[in-house]
Parts: C-alpha cells; structure tokens; sequence
C-alpha cells in the first residue's frame, strides 16, 4: 500500500511524548506524500500539526486495530513497533490484570507488587501437558515447554530469567522450580523436590537484600541445575553462585539494608539458644544500621529465622553447624563494631584493651585476642631478605578491617552453597537437567561501580547469545515452512564484548594495574583514554578524567574508575587469615584452608632451622583477581547455556514506587530496550511477523470471497487465489507448507478489507430492513383504523339494542317481586305453625323416652352386678383348684425325682453332699457291724454241730438274717415316716404362703385395674388435645420449612463426613501402593542367594491384607506397624497406622476372647476323650452307659431345639403384634415381663424334666447291664458267699433311701425358698410399677394445669413439644427393648450352635471309620432341612485353583453372556457352605484370600477401566449378598421365602461387610481416575474447540500460539477430540458398567464424577485461555453443555445430579453471551451467574474477546462494578475449579431377586471342582 493509503482521514498513529514516551492521535486530513505537516488530533480533542520530514521527524507509527489491541502474543499484532508493544503491555497490565505476555518465544513478565492466586496446584495441573500457547501466558507455560522439550528431544533446557533489581526475577525462578518439583516430584522417599525448594529461604537470607529498588533483592547470580533420571523424575539439583556483592556487608546506602541474615539474627537475639550470640538490636552495629531503617513493611526477621532453620534442617544441616554458622555470622557484626584509635603521629593506631566487641569476636571465632589485636592495627611486609612488621594508619586498618569481614562472609557464603549442593547430590546417574538462570539485569545508577560493570558485562554476553538464539529460531521456521528468505540483520554486540574481555580491553588492562605495586585507578583510566579512545563504544567524559563511558546494547553507562582496583584485588592480609585458620572451632577453620593446602606428613626428623627466612609463596588462589574470576565463571556459564535450549523470561519493574499495578511508560521502555523484547520485536518485523494457518485464514476472511471461489475444495488455492487479488505486491506475503506469511502491516490491512466488506454488508441489511420496518407500520396503521371504524359502529347499534332489553327487563322484575313478595308472607304464616307443632310433639315424647331409659337402666346394672360377682368366685374356686393340683402333682414328680437320683448314686457321693448325715450313718454302720459278729458267732457255733443238721443249720441262718434285715427296715420306715410328715408340714407351709401371696397380687391387681381406668381417661383427653393439635399443625406449615432445612443440613454434615472417610480410605490406598512399592524394592535390593522366606510364604492376611482378621496375631499386627513406620517415615505412616490401629483395637479384644474360649473348649475336649478312653479301656459296661447317655442327651437337645425355635417365634410374634400397636410403654413392658419370666420359668422346668429323664434312663440301662453280668456269677457262686454278698447289698439300697430323702428334704426347701424370693421380687416390682404410675398420674395432672393457665398459641405450642417428647421417649424405650430381645435371641443361637456342634463332635467320636477324601460336609440326620440348595463345596486343596481361576485369570468378556456379578454369586455360595459346615477358618480364607485377589488383579489392571468395572460390580454384590443373608431384619424386608431360608446361620461377618465396603471405595476412586485419565485429553478439544455449530466461531491471529518447538510436527500436532467422540466414550463407559450389571446408583455417582471432571476442566481452560472467551465461543459452548444434558436424558441419568455439575460451565457460557455495558447489566450478570465465584466472572470478563469490530470490550468501570458490588457470596479464595474433587461415594443396600439355587455356572469357567450342595 502507498504512502497516501496509509496516511488517510482517520488513521491513528502514535507520536512521540516526552512524559507518556508515546501518545495516540488520529489523522484529520489525508496526507499527500512530500507535505511537510501531519494534521492530528490528540485523545483529549486537541488540533497538533506534527512536522514530517527526511532531516525532522519521520512518519510516525500506526496504530493496530482495536481488535489486536490486547493480544497475548506481541508478535500477533500487525505493527510491530515500540509504540504498539508498550500500549499492549501497559493495557494488559492494568485492564485485566494480566503479568505476563509472550513476545515470540520470551515471557515478558511484570511485576504485580501484589500477592495473586495464579500460582496453585489446580494451575499447575492446568498447563501441566499443554503446548505453550495453548493457554493464556504462564510461567508454567514456559516450565512445561522446557520439561516436554527435555522429554522428547532428550536435550538439556535452562530457563533464563533476568531483569533489573525489583522485576520479580527470584519469585519467577522460584515458581518455576516450584512447577518442575510438583511435575517431576521423584518416586523415592529422598523427596528432593522439597530440598530444591528450601534452599530458597536459605539463599535469600545470605544472598538478598533490601535496595531502594526491590525490598527481597538478589545481591548475587545463581544457576540451579535440576537432575532427572530416565523416567524424568527429579534426582538431584546442583548450584552455581556468581559475583556476590560483598560490599553490601561494610558499607549499605540510604534506605537499604544488609543481607536479611543479620537482621534475623537480631531479631531474634533474646531467645535462649542465641543468648551466646552477644547480639543487640540491629541498630547497635555499624555494618546493619548505616541505611537508617532497619525494618521492612510486612516482613518478620525472627519468624524467617525459624523458616531458614527449619531449610537447614530439611537439607541435613545439623544443629551444631547451624550454631556455628550463627557464630560466624554474628563475629562479623562484632567485628564491625571494633574501635580503631589513632596515635598522635596520624601514622600508627590501637584498639583499646576493654573492647567488648574484640572480645566476642575472638570468642565466636576461637582465635587468640592478642594476636588478633595486634595484627588489625598492623601488617607484615615481606622483601627478599627480611620481613617487616609496619604500623597501619586508622584508614589502612578500618579498610583491612573491611576487608576481613567481607572475606568472611565470602566464605561463609561458599560454605553453605557446597553444603546445599551437597544435600541436592544424588549417587544416581543424571539422564538431563533443566537449569535455571536467576542473574541481574542491566543495571545503571547515577554512580557506576566495579560491580555494576560486570553486571552489565554479563547482560552483554547474555543478549549475545539471545539474539543468535532467535534469529536462529527465526531462520528455521522459514526453512520448515520451505519459503525464501534473505540473512536478516540483528545487532550484534561482539565488539562491545571484545571491548571488555579481548586482549588488551579493559579486564585485560585492570589486572596488568593491579599487577603493579603502585597502582591507582586514575593510571588505568588515562591506559584506558589512550587505548581504546578509537573505539566506537568507549568515550571518555568531557568534565571528567577518572571516569569512562561504555556503550552497551542497552544504553550508555559512566563507571567511576574509583575502587575498581581495590575490588579488583579483593586484597586480605595473609596475618589475619593465619590467626582463623587456627581457630579452635573445627568449621572456622575449614572456611580458611584452601582447597589445595595437604597437610605436611609427620616426620621424625629434627627440623632445621635455616638462617634466612623464606618468603611464603603466595596463594595461587590469591593470584587470581575478582574479574578474572567472573570472567572465567561467565565463560563457563555460556558454554553450558549454549548446550541447552534456551527459554527467555523478561521481569520488567512498571514502577519504582512498588505500588501495585501501577504502569510508568519511561521505566517500562528503558527495560524494554535493555532486556532484548524490542530486539526480537525488530528481528520479527525484519521478516514475515504475521503467520496464519490455510484454514484459520480462510474461516477468517472467506467473507472476502466469491459463493463460486467457495465451492473449491482445494483450501490452499483459494487461499492463494484471494491473497493475490486483494495484495498486488507479492513480496507482502509467501505461502509456507501450513501457514501463510505476511509481513507487518498486511494483517491490517485484511482487516480493514474485512471491516469493510462486514460494514457494506450491514448498510444493506439495514435498508432492507428498514423498508421492511416501515412496510409492517403502514399496515399496522390502516389496520387500526379499519378496526376502530368496526368497533364504533358496534358500539352504537349494541348500546340501541341494549335500552331494549332493558325496559322488557323491568317488566319482568315487576312482576316476579309481586309474586315473590305474596308467596314469602305465606311461606313464613305456615313455617311458623309447622314448628309450634314439632316442638309440642317432642316434648312428651321425650318425657316417655327418659322414663323408659331409667328402668331399663336400672335392669342392665343389675345384671352387669349379680354376672361380675358370679364370675368373681367361679374364678377364685378355679384358681384355687388349680393351684393345688400344680403343688400336688409338683410333690409328686419331684418326690419321685429324687427316689431315681438316690438310686443313681453313690453312698460317698451322697456323703460328700451332706455331710451332716455322717452321725447317723455311723450309728447304722455299727448296727451293722454287730449284726454281723452276732451272725458269724451264730455260724461258727452251728459249724460244729453234725454235717447231717446242715440244711436246718442254713434255714436258721436264713431267719436270723431276714430278722436282722426286717429290725433295720423298721427303724429306716420310722425315719421315713418322719421326713414325710415334715415334707407335709412344709408343703402345708406353701400352701399358706401361696394363699398369702395370691390374697395380696389379688388387691394389686384390683388397683392397678382402678389406675388402667385413670390412665385411659387421661388417654382420652390426650387424644382430644392432639387431635387439636394435629389440626392446628396442618394450619400452620413452617415446622415442615425448619424440618427441611435440618435434614438438609444433616445430609451436608452425613457427605462431608463421608467424603472424609473415603478420603481417608484415598490415603490409605496411596499408602499401600507406596509400602508395596518400597517392600518390592527392598526385596530386590536386598536379595542374596540361598533359601529365604519370602512374604508368600507367610499369611496371605498378614502380607495382603490392609485389615485385621481373626486369625491375626496382635504381635503380628504390632511388627507390621512398627515396620510400616520404619519405611515410611513418622508422619507419614502415622496416618495409614492411626486409622486401622483403632480398627484394630477391637478385633484384638475378640481375638484375645476368642482364644481363650479355644482354650478352655480344647482342655474340656482333652479331659472329656481322656475319661472316655479311660473309661473305653476299664469296663464295657460304662462305654456302653456313656453311648447310652450321648444319645439320650442328643434327643432331649433337639427337642430342647425345636421348643426353643418355637418358643421364639411366639416370643418375636407377640411383640411385634405389640409394638405396631399405639399401647403406651409400660403395658408394653408388662407383657415383655410376663413373656419373659414365662420363658425362665419354662427353661428351668425344661432343664429339670431333661435332668430327671437323662439320669433315670441311664440309670435304668447301667442297672440292667449290671443284673445281667451278676446271674451268671450268682450261679455259680456257693451257698455261703452268697449269703454274705446280700447283706451289704441290702444295707447299701436302705443307704441310698436314706440319703435320697435327705436330698428330697433339702430340694424341696430350696424350691420353696426360690420361690418365696419370686413372689418377693414380683411383689417389689408391682409396688414399683405402682409408684411409677403415680408419679406418671401426677406429672400429668401438673402439665393439664399448667396447659390451663397458657394461651391457646402457647397451649398448642406446649403440646406439641410435649407430644414430641413422649414419642422420643417411647421410641427410645421401644429400641431399648428391640435391642434387648435381639441380644437374647443372639444369646439363644449362640448357645444352639453350641449345642447343635458338639452333637456333631460325640456323632463323629461314635463312628469308627471314616471315608478317605473326607469331605468337611458333615452329616446331620437329626435337621429337618435335608437337602441345602445354593451352596457350592470344594476341597480345601482346591482353594488356590478356585481365586486363580474365578479372579486373577477371568476375564469380563467371558462372562458376559451369564448372569452379571456371576463371580460374586459363586463367591457367595462357597460362603455359604462354609457357614453351614460352621467352619470359620474356610470361612475366613474365603473372605481373606478373595479381598487380596482383587487388590492384586486391580493392580495389575490398574489403567484398565473394563476390568476396575467389572470387580467394582462384584465388589458390591458380593456385599449386597452378605447383607442380604446376613440374617438381620433390615436387609431382609425384600427377600423371598426361599431366601430367608438361605442366610447364614452361624457366622455374623459384619466386620467383613466392613472391609468390603472399604475395598468397593478404593475400586471406585480407583475407576474414577482410570475415567478421568481417559476422558480428559479430550474434554478441551471437544468442549471448546470443535466447532459443533459450523461457521459459527470466527478465527483471529494467534501469533506464536501453535508454534511450540513441543509440538509433535511430524504426526501432525496433537489430536483433536470432537463433542460427538467425548458423548461416546462416556457412552461407552455407561454401557461398560451396565453390562457388568453395576448398580444404576453407582453408574449415576460415576457419571456424576466425570461431569464434575469435564466441567473443571473446561471452566479451568477458559479461565486461562483468551482465545476461547468471545460470544461465538459462548454459543459453542452453551450448545456442547445441552448436548451433554441430552446424552443424560437419553440414559436416564437424570436423578444423577450430574447435570448439576455442569452449571458453572452453563452460567459461564451465558455470560459469554449477555449484555455488559449497564448496571443493570451487572445485576442480571450476579443474579445469573450464581455458580461462579466473583473472581471467576471478572476473570471471564477481563478474558472477553471481540471477534470483530462490531463487538464491544468489556469496559474496566463495569469490571469494578462486578467487583464492587455486594453479594452475599462464600466464594473460595482460588481461581480455578479443583480437578481432583471427588464426591463421597454411597453404595445403597440393593437386594437381589436371584435365587442362589437356580444359578447356572457355564462349563467354560472350569470350575467343576466345584459340587452343588
């Protein structure tokens, strides 16, 4: 385009200002080209001709479009040039707030003075994976470009952050660092990342400084090298220092400090570890008290001492080198403070003897005080032949004094930066590293020093190498894009550098001066003058002769050549380092000791003194200047910059007065121009700077072309045919491969065509539209005034037709009154006489009636009377008959008891009982003993008669011995008679007592009928008064409000705790993967050959297991603890342990529980198989008693079994029917009683009739056993054994008569006692239950007077909290009881399974064989259930084969044809065959092995989401299935019969459930992140890029953005992700869980989750990306997010609450899209935008970005209108949405309608080791 296009009407340009540096103006009258004036008008209306000329002014800049204006890449706007770059920066920097911008591949960044929220992790996961230029501008962005370039080019990165002091350089380093630790934290426990980061704190103390600039600034130069390792994890990291500002340490300006480490020294003074210090305020010691404030606004020096400890700490300093460091630190402060004194000859000086100062100094240090004394005040010169001890004048020893404390500060300095170094050391091989450069900018003051002259020195070489960094940059993108190109010019400041550093510069001359022994700097500066006076970047001062002038790339500098030698040398007296190294602390002395100096080896020999002292070779290190130093370090750092790939970060300072965001355009340019953003600037618009891709061209400017050039589909020709058409000069523009580029102004220049096109366009629409407009009002008027003409005449003839009617209407009325009038006087005349006649009849009719009812009355009183009393005695006669057939017959029965127990006993055994017996049977036994001596006197006599009287010898005998016999029978009949007419006196006893007894519960009885009366009265008028109540309540409906809100507060706090809970499982999981992780190294590293046990070899449970089982030792559980914490650390260990070590805490209890009954059962087991082998060994006749007896005992236990069972039944059946009615507590405690105290009763009788009937029967079998071993021994025995064998048998049966009345006697008075303390309790609890129902009577009386004496609204508000109360009270009675009835039906199973098991063990211990394969089944006969269908058997060889083929091998699409969860179900079957054989360690090998198979196929699996699917499904049936046979109430509501049927009946696997629960957590966070992981490299492609909408998104210049050197070129850049393919991956997802048949409520939970993802992820992305905030972006968006619902709609996920999720991205679509120019614009944009937090809208709006010139910005005074105005938000501090939130997850109980028996298991599982049961 020509001059004159240019320069037309209504350009603005930019024109030079002196205060502004740049001013904006428009053009007012078209310049021809040659005029020596430009007519403009300022911003503010005012005329200015601009003077143009070749020897004047030049043209001056245009002005970009509004469009570009505001750009994230200066690159993208179409004038390149200092004007448009500045306005750019300085609008972004105050508009939005925006710090950072690109300029080609350099962040320009400015500092905010201002804390923001930019920097969290949700951010850094934001650009973490993202192509730099992807996002708004970033620190990350350029951390994550040089991570991803070091992953895929496998070449070392450093990022190069400079700037002047007070730009934020520290704080961008620093947030880089902080990116790489987070991105690239290392796997190992070392947690180097950490270390990286607190060496910060330690190198600002030493290192920073206040300066009148910057109140943190850098003094020094670092490069920190970050290692990793192949994986690209961080290994280790390594420091390089340069040229630290050593003079700051003697010497500081006005309003600037010291390094912050002395201040927090003192600061800190007072405390107890630093009282040795000897410190003060800071304001007592020269070195910190020179610049006058010794404090910072906001800063704490004593709170950042302890942060710089604890960074010593982590980084393994120890507390003893921590001290002496401090030591160090403060001698130096002493140090400062010695006194030097003058002598009167002005020549020599002194220190005075009591300087407090020396002496601490010498304290801390460890060095002698006179030595040190004399060698600050003196100083030693060695010749050839003889060495001088010369006096110092007070200026010569305050300078050496100086310079000793800045060498020690030095070396402290050195010191701790090795130690940093060496705790970032790691031993393995670094892969690559990315370095970060922190180094001063270009620095220029009114007085310009040695230091500030290296600074610059270093800036010089540093833009060297950026300049031929980007031109080559620059080079290779034409060539990639195969365009031609010409060799760009670009500064080059090589000869400014061979100025400095050549042979014979000014380094070189420096050091040749310091070489001299006289040297001064005004010799150099006149070698300066006359060599280098022909140089074109030296000159020399006019007014001056000690100072020069240097012509740097940034501006020129004046250094004063006063002190450069002496900081040059950095000369300290040889002496006063002797007397440190010989410091009696260990450190000291190491600060000291070069590095080359070895110890002279010991020597036995005599040493010889020569005669002539021999000079001391000076250090080599001494040789060796400041510059040379700096130089050679400055080398090295560029050789290793230039190994890597360079990233630029420019901190610019917009103001010296550090107020926050606040923009000085002269301090701006003046950094600009310094550090290189201009330079690349003018290296781009050398070339091509405007670049566009074929299709973002041609979506952009097809409104340029013809409907016929359209239809091509070759883009690229089109492209090609538009651009030469509408561009004449063709060297505008080249065609590249995939991008069209255009040099500066031709962007422009399209826009304006396109402007034009759009403006053209818009005339013509508004015409036709207009015409249109006023068309529809010409026939919107005449149509008015044909319809007014129609409804006038309307009018008139209805207004006519109306006093028609009118006047028919009134002869109407007329005559309907008259009628109307007559017939009421007659209707009332027979109305009247009507009712006298009604009321007359009623009255004696009801006279009658009341007659009738009085008899009749009388007559039914009467009756109900003579009935009550009949019936009154025909109960006590009957009661009383009763009751003495019970006692009678109970005589009876237990009489007969005890005859059968006497005959089942011993006579020792009776003796042991009743040992009050033993007189008596003394006296007997001696009766019997003299029976006998009369009967062998008598046999011995009759022996010696004749053999012939023989037989009548033996018939005497006889007589004598039945004589003897019938004597003791009748004394035994005498004490017989007398026990049983004591036994009648007692029962007559009882009989009395039970009269006495019924007599009183009679009257009780009565009284509690009379107060059953009162209470139900009371019952009746409680009712009444609810009723009202009731009818009041449904009224009013603000209890329903408050009730609301309190379950929505409870469910708040139930999820919250929830989520907790589950977070808490997160960690533990974590845990877990961490403590396999570092077990799997250990063992690996550990290993050595030979046998070992490894962890297989032990409990699955105790090496898998994240849970306590019951098998689980507690010292087992205590050694896995305390390893667990060995391994992980304390704190972090302290979390897994201090959650599971409280679950823990009771399994111990049971398990100890557990053992001990084990214990006790094993012994009674032992001894009872011991007596049985005994007793097998000893007789026959007691094996078979004993088999008798275990069969009896087994019958009277089933049948014990069964009348439990139905007792029970009664028992639940009755209270249930009791409960659901509306009986008040205490009837319901009643009855609860009487059930129970029948229960008792019928269990004691239970136990008696089973006592009585087992010992009878055994009785009965042993005695029969034993009459018939005896016959045969009485056959064949002789006369006289027999005769004296009947004898004692005789005596022992009177013997057990005896005591067995003795023992019915004594059973008989216990019974009696026992029951005489029943009636006493029941007695004591009747008086009881009376008291409470007189206090229950008079608490109501009370609140009936006191509800009285309230006002109606008080009455019923009083009610209904009283009414509240009693239904709490009620209800917590009603699960009082609930609980205690299934404690005892617990209780009662409990001892049944007891029972029922060791019938099973005698059943077992009876048979003789068994069968080889034994099977654990066991075979009950006795159970009624014969056949168990749903159950599955195996052998507990087959276990391992089992797991391995139903979870490690199965895979999901084997059993997909089956029924879902069939896993599960197998599981579940096996289970319960263990639980039906009672054999817990199946059981519990079950559960344990199956919850440690899926843990490891999980975590093979683990980016598998089919499979973390599949075992989320079975995970939770297998729960839902242990609820629902579980036997609990709750979970079986649903069941069937058959179901009910098939719970478990022996084990209560609550504690399993519970783990369970815990695992389906851990799978479903677990499927979360696998769904996450997949899903969310597609959601910004899918939600905010594809054009969904076609045509609808405009396409502006991108600049850089897509230019990322990370960007994969060869595959075509990254993938692009439609909406289509989002909705069908999670389409896939749902039908994945679906076909596993995971419950619809966790589908939906899951489904939820991963919209939150998609939400947070796209909100995130447009909160960070300004390309995507514009009103066609807004439709997009809102378009995708209804699709999203559809997809919900369409899946019946609408009860999900997933839609919910997507409400912020929704309400930030809508804002996209509204009006914001208003207030009430701002209003409707706070009431929108509820989901969205205040800073996200102003986020948004700040991002908003107009397409075209028809829109609108968002103006900064309605930004601060949303700002400003109040809301009643709780909005959270960040900016961006968490990623990583997870809801709490709920699993619902979800009972299943399948029948375990009917369950079909496919042949191709190979699973027939399996038998159906």
């Amino acid at each position: 385009m020509s001059v004159n296009e240019l320069y037309a009407k209504y350009t603005r340009v930019w024109i030079p200002d002196p205060d502004h540096v740049w001013r904006a103006a428009e053009i007012v009258r078209d310049y021809k080209e040659g005029e020596p004036v430009l007519h403009l008008t300022l911003e503010d209306e005012t005329p200015l001709e601009y003077s143009v000329g070749p020897k004047s002014n030049s043209l001056p800049f245009l002005r970009n479009p509004d469009i570009l204006v505001g750009e994230n890449d200066l690159t993208a706007l179409s004038y390149l040039h200092e004007p448009a770059v500045l306005h750019n920066l300085k609008v972004r920097f105050l508009e939005p707030n925006h710090i950072y911008t690109y300029c080609g591949i350099v962040l320009v960044a400015i500092n905010p003075y201002e804390q923001l929220h930019i920097y969290g992790e949700e951010v850094i996961r934001a650009y973490s994976g993202q192509n730099m230029g992807d996002m708004d501008p970033h620190i990350f962005a350029v951390a994550e470009e040089a991570y991803k370039q070091m992953a895929r080019d496998e070449r070392n990165q450093s990022i190069i952050v400079s700037g002047e002091s007070g730009a934020g350089k520290t704080v961008s380093a620093k947030y880089a660092m902080r990116f790489f630790a987070t991105v690239g934290g290392s796997t190992s426990d070392t947690n180097v990342e950490e270390k990286v980061l607190a060496s910060s704190p330690i190198m600002e103390a030493i290192g920073n400084a206040k300066t009148t600039r910057n109140d943190n600034s850098s003094r020094f130069g670092k490069y920190i090298q970050i290692g990793f390792n192949r994986q690209y994890r961080i290994i280790g990291a390594n420091m390089r220092t340069y040229l630290l500002e050593k003079s700051r340490v003697v010497f500081q300006a006005e309003d600037e400090r010291n390094y912050h480490i002395f201040y927090q020294l003192c600061a800190s003074a007072s405390l107890p570890e630093y009282k040795d210090l000897c410190l003060t305020s800071a304001e007592d010691f020269t070195f910190t008290s020179m610049g006058e404030n010794i404090f910072i606004e906001g800063v704490n020096d004593a709170a950042d001492l302890e942060k710089t400890r604890e960074a010593f700490t982590l980084l393994g300093i120890k507390e003893g080198n921590q001290s002496s460091i401090f030591k160090v630190i403060a001698s130096i402060l002493h140090l400062g403070n010695i006194e030097i004194c003058s002598q009167r000859d002005g020549e020599s000086c002194h220190i005075l003897k009591d300087d407090l100062h020396l002496k601490h100094f010498c304290t801390l240090l460890g060095v002698e005080l006179k030595q040190m004394e004399h060698w600050l005040c003196h100083r030693k010169l060695i010749t050839a032949t003889e060495t001088y001890v010369k006096n110092m004048s007070t200026k010569q020893a305050e300078n050496a004094r100086d310079a000793l404390a800045k060498h020690i500060y030095a070396r402290m300095f050195d010191w701790i930066v090795e130690h940093i170094n060496k705790a970032l050391h790691t031993s393995s091989k670094q892969h690559s590293f990315i370095g970060v450069l922190d180094i001063y900018g270009f620095e220029t003051f009114e007085v310009n020093s040695f230091e500030q002259f290296c600074i610059n020195y270093a800036n010089e070489k540093l833009q060297q190498q950026f300049n031929s960094h980007v031109f080559k940059l620059e080079q290779e993108e034409y060539m990639k894009e195969q365009i031609p190109w010409t060799l760009i010019d670009f500064y080059d400041n090589q000869p400014c550098i061979d100025l400095i550093e050549a042979r014979l510069g000014v380094l070189d001359l420096l050091d040749e001066e310091c070489r001299v022994p006289k040297g001064t700097d005004e010799n150099w500066a006149q070698k300066l003058y006359k060599q280098h006076s022909v140089s074109a970047h030296f000159q020399k001062p006019r007014m001056s002769n000690v100072s020069f002038i240097i012509v740097h790339f940034a501006d020129k500098v004046e250094y004063q050549s006063e002190g450069f030698l002496e900081k040059n040398r950095d000369t300290v007296y040889g002496e006063q380092i002797n007397i440190l190294k010989a410091s009696e602390f260990q450190l000291v002395a190491d600060l000291f000791h070069d590095k080359d100096d070895v110890p002279p080896p010991k020597s036995s020999r005599v040493n010889v003194r020569p005669a002539k002292t021999t000079p001391k070779a000076p250090n080599k290190e001494h040789k060796k200047t400041v510059g040379h130093q700096f130089r050679s370090s400055l080398h090295l750092l560029m050789e290793t910059l230039n190994a890597t790939t360079p990233h630029y970060v420019r901190c610019i300072k917009p103001n010296d007065l550090k107020e926050p965001f606040m923009f000085d355009s002269r301090r701006a340019v003046q950094q600009l121009r310094a550090c290189g953003v201009l330079e690349t600037i003018r290296i781009s618009a050398a070339g091509y700077p405007s670049r566009w891709t074929y299709p973002d061209f041609f979506n952009r400017y097809r409104v340029l072309l013809k409907k016929s050039e359209m239809t091509s589909p070759d883009k690229k020709l089109v492209c090609r045919n538009l651009l030469e058409t509408l561009i004449k000069d063709h060297d505008m523009f080249q065609f590249g491969k995939t991008k069209i580029f255009f040099r500066a102004g031709q962007v422009a220049y399209l826009e304006k065509l396109r402007a034009d096109r759009f403006r053209t366009a818009c005339i013509k629409i508004q015409k036709t539209v207009r015409g249109w407009l006023q068309r529809l009002r010409y026939r919107k008027v005449r149509k008015m005034a044909v319809t007014l003409q129609r409804y006038g005449r309307g009018y008139l003839a209805r207004r006519h037709a109306e006093f028609l009617r009118q006047t028919r209407a009134a002869l109407l009325c007329q005559k309907q009154y008259r009628m109307v009038r007559d017939r009421r006087v007659y209707l009332r005349v027979r109305r009247a006489v009507v009712t006298i006649q009604a009321f007359t009849r009623g009255m004696f009719t009801r006279r009658i009636y009341q007659e009738f009812m009085l008899h009749h009355k009388a007559m039914l009183i009467q009756k109900v009377v003579r009935g009550w009393i009949q019936r009154r005695r025909f109960r006590r006669a009957r009661d009383a008959a009763i009751t003495i057939q019970c006692l009678f017959r109970r005589v009876q029965a237990r009489r007969r008891l005890k005859q059968l127990k006497v005959e089942a006993r011993s006579a020792e055994r009776l003796k042991s009982l009743n040992s009050g017996m033993e007189n008596k049977i003394v006296q007997l036994q001696r009766k019997m003993d003299d029976k006998s001596k009369e009967l062998r006197t008598q046999n011995d006599q009759l022996l010696q008669v004749n053999n012939k009287l023989q037989k009548q010898l033996e018939q005497v005998k006889s007589q004598q011995g039945e004589a003897g016999g019938g004597a003791q029978l009748s004394s035994l009949q005498e004490e017989l008679d007398r026990l049983r007419q004591e036994l009648q006196e007692a029962t007559a006893q009882r009989k009395r007592t039970e009269e006495e007894h019924r007599n009183e519960k009679t009257g009780l009885q009565l009284r509690v009928e009379e107060l059953e009366k009162e209470n139900a009265l009371l019952k009746s008028e409680k009712e009444e008064m609810n009723h009202r109540i009731l009818q009041q309540t449904k009224s009013s409906g603000e209890d329903s409000g408050t009730v609301s809100l309190m379950e929505t507060s409870l469910q708040a706090e139930l999820d919250a705790e929830r989520q907790r809970y589950q977070n808490l499982l997160k960690q533990m999981t974590t845990v877990e993967q961490r403590y396999d992780n570092l077990k799997e190294e250990l063992s690996m590293s550990k290993f050595q050959p030979g046998h070992r046990r490894n962890p297989s070899n032990q409990s699955s449970l105790e090496s898998d297991s994240n849970y306590t089982s019951i098998s689980t030792s507690e010292v087992g559980d205590t050694e896995d603890s305390i390893q667990l914490v060995e391994e992980m650390g304390l704190e972090k260990a302290a979390m897994d342990i201090g959650v599971f070590m409280k679950l823990q805490k009771r399994v111990r209890e049971l398990e100890q529980e557990r053992r001990r009954l084990q214990v006790n059962l094993d012994k009674m087991e032992e001894l009872a198989r011991s007596r049985a082998s005994e007793s097998r060994s000893s007789t026959s006749e007691q094996e078979t008693a004993d088999l008798a007896y275990n069969n009896l005992k087994r019958q009277e236990l089933e049948s014990e079994n069964k009348k439990l069972k139905k007792d029970l039944n009664e028992l639940r059946k009755s209270i249930s029917e009791r409960a659901s009615e509306n009986d008040p507590s205490n009837e319901l405690q009643d009855s609860y009683n009487l059930l129970l105290s029948q229960l008792r009763s019928a269990n004691e009788e239970l136990e008696g009739r089973k006592e009585e009937v087992l010992i009878l029967r055994t009785q009965i079998v042993s005695a029969a056993h034993i009459q018939e071993s005896k016959q045969p021994i009485q056959q064949s025995s002789e006369a006289p054994e027999v005769s004296e064998d009947k004898e004692p048998v005789d005596s022992e049966e009177a013997l057990k008569a005896y005591h067995g009345l003795c023992e019915s006697k004594k059973l008989l008075e216990a019974q009696l006692q026992t029951q005489s303390r029943q009636h006493g309790d029941e007695l004591e609890a009747l008086h009881t239950q009376i008291e409470l129902l007189r206090d229950d009577i008079e608490k109501k009386q009370e609140i009936l007077s006191f509800t009285a004496s309230l006002s109606p609204e008080a009455r019923v508000e009083y009610s209904v909290q009283q009414e509240i109360t009693r239904l709490t009270n009620d209800n917590l009675d009603l699960k009082e009881l609930v609980e205690k009835l299934e404690k005892n039906e617990r209780k009662l199973k409990k001892q049944l399974r007891i029972y029922m098991k060791k019938v099973q063990e005698l059943e077992a211990e009876a048979q003789t064989s068994r069968s080889r394969p034994a099977m654990s089944r066991q075979v009950t006969v006795q159970r009624k259930e014969k056949d168990f269908e749903g159950m599955l058997e195996y052998y507990k060889e087959d276990e391992a084969l089992l797991f391995r083929t139903l979870i490690t091998d199965i895979r999901p699409n084997t059993v997909s044809a089956t029924v879902p969860c069939l896993p599960a179900y197998i599981l579940f079957m096996c289970i319960r065959h263990a639980d039906y054989v009672n054999d817990d360690q199946k059981v519990e090998s079950l559960l344990t092995s199956t919850i440690n198979a899926i843990k490891k196929v999980l975590k093979k699996n683990n980016e598998d989401f089919e499979m973390t699917s599949f075992w989320l499904a079975n995970t939770s049936r297998l729960l839902h299935c242990l609820k629902q046979y579980s036997g609990d109430e709750a979970f079986m509501t649903q069941n069937t019969g058959k179901q009910n049927e098939h719970c478990l009946k022996n084990f209560d696997l609550a504690e399993y459930r519970q783990v369970l629960s815990d695992l389906s957590i851990q799978i479903y966070q677990q499927l979360i992140k696998v769904a996450e992981g997949i899903i969310q490299p597609m959601i910004v492609s899918a939600m905010l890029e594809s054009e969904s909408i076609p045509s609808l998104a405009g396409v502006k210049t991108m600049g850089y953005r897509n230019r990322s050197s990370s960007m994969d070129v060869d595959s075509g850049g990254p993938p692009t992700y439609t909406l289509q393919a989002l909705i069908r991956q999670l389409g896939q997802f749902h039908g994945t869980m679906r076909d596993h048949g995971l419950d619809p409520e966790i589908v939906g939970q899951v489904v939820r989750q991963l919209f939150h993802c998609v939400n947070a992820v796209t909100l995130n992305n447009l909160l960070l990306r300004k390309d995507v905030c514009s009103w066609s972006n807004g439709m997009q968006l809102r378009y995708n997010t209804s699709q999203m619902e559809e997809w919900l709609r369409a899946n019946n996920l609408s009860q999900s609450k997933a839609a919910e999720t997507l409400e912020p991205i929704i309400q930030a679509a809508q804002l996209l899209q509204v009006k914001k120019k208003t207030t009430q614009d701002a209003e409707a944009i706070c009431s929108l935008c509820t989901a969205l937090s205040t800073q996200q809208i102003v986020k948004i709006l700040n991002l908003y970005t107009p397409l075209n010139e028809f829109e609108e910005r968002v103006s900064v005074s309605f930004i601060r209108s949303i700002q400003t105005r109040p809301q009643q938000r709780h909005d959270p501090p960040q900016l961006l949405m968490d990623t990583k939130h997870m809801f709490p997850v709920l699993f619902p109980y979800t009972p299943s309608a399948l029948s375990l028996e009917t369950l079909h298991i496919p042949a191709s599982l190979g699973l027939d080791f399996l038998t159906r049961v």
